[in-house]
């Protein structure tokens, strides 16, 4: 008796846990994750080696990733019908992303929580990039500098008309501009960002570092 009630606990807890998984292709928005190269080297890339980071390599605003959103939290890890991408697919997001590493992470982390396959998921996070102008000043700087992290909010605000301060958001990491990121519908459109994504840096004097 004692074993069929631990069998039937177990099978309880089971359909429990398989209640609550993330289901691919159910979200609300998307959040598109631009991070600058240079501040992300220093904080972490440098440490980690990545060839993002190698002298003479031109990345400014890369694509962090685009990633399914729920109005309040997120799915990650999704099971889902679709492949896993192969290399050749992944080297060619490295040169929004950096890295083909990431493209990879992102993917399985993101990617599958789309409902998309590896390919169209990847196509439509290079048209996600593809419809943000990346403000060119950033790109002038010859020194790092301090600056508020509104002063980069408006930069992007500037270069793309079509986004409204509640379709975005800077954040910050250890004292330095970390990303910006702007919310955007299924089909790409700009929309309202969640609250738990609505969290500006209010750093006023955030370091950024120039193009290497």
């Amino acid at each position: 008796m004692r074993h069929l009630i631990s069998l039937l606990v177990a099978a309880l807890l089971a359909g429990h846990a398989d209640a609550d998984e993330d289901v691919a292709g159910e979200f609300d928005y998307y959040v598109m994750a631009l991070s600058w190269s240079p501040n992300w080297c220093a904080i972490e890339g440098d440490a980690k080696r990545s060839p993002q980071c190698d002298t003479g390599e031109d990345h400014g605003w890369v694509l962090h990733g685009l990633w399914p959103q729920y109005h309040q939290g997120w799915p990650d890890y999704c099971r889902t019908i679709h492949r896993n991408p192969p290399r050749s697919l992944t080297n060619d997001m490295a040169d929004i992303m950096g890295t083909s590493g990431l493209a990879w992470h992102q993917w399985k982390k993101h990617g599958t929580c789309s409902g998309l396959s590896a390919k169209d998921y990847y196509a439509l996070s290079r048209e996600a990039y593809g419809r943000v102008t990346r403000p060119p000043v950033f790109r002038k700087l010859d020194q790092s500098v301090r600056l508020p992290a509104s002063v980069v909010e408006q930069a992007f605000l500037k270069a793309n008309p079509h986004l409204k301060p509640d379709t975005l958001t800077i954040t910050c990491r250890d004292g330095f501009i970390q990303e910006a990121r702007v919310c955007l519908s299924r089909d790409l459109n700009p929309v309202p960002c969640g609250r738990d994504v609505s969290r500006d840096c209010k750093l006023d004097s955030a370091r950024f570092d120039p193009l290497r």
